[in-house]
């Protein structure tokens, strides 16, 4: 249980370090906003830094939601079946989650390697942004074994 402790310390902080992000943004599409609406000039190149942002946000909290079962689920059949048979489906799902999410991994990492084009107006290279699908995509990959292996675990009846 070392190694699920592990993954899921740095899955929270993680996170929180792209949580972080959350700030600035904010400040930078208020200062655009205000600046557009009364001095009529906008902040040069605030439109990509919102998409870097962005994209770092959600890409590194991805698995921390999971971590918390904060992804959205509908749950109204299943609900209605035996625990087994809820831990059956709820393995396949993840299993199905996993192959889905290691193709997600896969070709991330291919663009990311591949990518040398730059931003139009500020110049960021792009690649850094394509490799965090990757990076993301790894995370949320171990989250979700660590799900399969408790909704085994259930099916074997070994956990409640």
């Amino acid at each position: 249980m070392k190694i699920k402790f592990l993954i899921q310390r740095i899955n929270y902080y993680i996170c929180g370090a792209g949580g972080c992000l959350l700030l600035p943004l904010m400040v930078l599409t208020a200062g655009d906003v205000v600046g557009r609406k009364f001095f009529a000039k906008t902040i040069p190149g605030a439109f990509e830094l919102s998409e870097y942002i962005l994209v770092i946000f959600i890409l590194l909290g991805a698995a921390y939601t999971q971590q918390v079962k904060g992804h959205v689920g509908v749950n109204f059949l299943t609900s209605h079946f035996s625990p087994r048979v809820q831990a059956l489906c709820s393995t396949i799902t993840l299993l199905l989650s996993l192959f889905i999410i290691s193709i997600v991994i896969w070709q991330g990492w291919i663009e990311g390697i591949r990518e040398r084009t730059v931003s139009d107006m500020l110049r960021i290279p792009q690649y850094p942004f394509r490799l965090l699908v990757a990076i993301g995509g790894g995370l949320l990959w171990l989250e979700l074994l660590l799900d399969l292996v408790n909704s085994i675990g259930k099916l074997k009846g070994r956990l409640r």
